[in-house]
């Protein structure tokens, strides 16, 4: 499995598929997910780690999480502990 292979599903598992799969997510919300999912499925790993990290920090997607949060839905907050132990700068130099 590629990096980016194992960054995708992690953030699959933990955040975009229970979206996708809720029936109760507003349709807006998917739609930025899958647009979320597209955007970072054409970069390297140090780029989506890059990603991720910019997500929590732009107006934009605070915003986005804001509305995630209201919904009760997983967002990349929710799992950036996991995140920032696993695909940290050792990581990506493997």
């Amino acid at each position: 499995m590629t990096k980016e292979e194992e960054l995708m599903r992690f953030l699959h598992l933990k955040v975009f598929d229970p979206i996708l799969d809720s029936k109760e997510a507003p349709a807006n919300i998917k739609s930025g997910v899958n647009l979320t999912i597209g955007r970072m499925s054409r970069l390297s790993a140090d780029k989506m780690v890059q990603y991720f990290w910019s997500a929590l920090a732009t107006d934009n997607a605070i915003a986005f999480s804001k509305k995630m949060k209201v919904e009760g839905l997983p967002r990349f907050e929710d799992v950036f502990e996991e995140f920032r132990d696993r695909f940290n700068d050792e990581w990506l130099k493997k």
